[in-house]
């Protein structure tokens, strides 16, 4: 995750930016093309409200991981 800059809720970017199309989601931070356009723009209340909506969708990545139709998220450098 990106640390914050001037007091900002951190991105949860991990710099694995690739667009999985069956879900719309990255297969690093799991936000959608629209969400991570709107970042910059975003108070930290809408980052937060971003930030939410990641960890379904992490549960929901994972268990798609588990039956093979998506890769593992892994972060550069090996780090899942």
């Amino acid at each position: 995750m990106a640390a914050p800059r001037d007091g900002l809720v951190a991105s949860p970017c991990i710099s694995l930016c690739r667009m999985h199309a069956p879900t719309g989601w990255c297969e690093g931070c799991l936000r959608t093309i629209d969400e991570i356009a709107a970042w910059g723009r975003l108070d930290d209340d809408g980052r937060r409200a971003v930030l939410q909506q990641l960890r379904p969708r992490r549960m929901a990545w994972r268990a798609m991981q588990a039956e093979g139709r998506v890769p593992p998220v892994t972060a550069p450098g090996g780090k899942t």
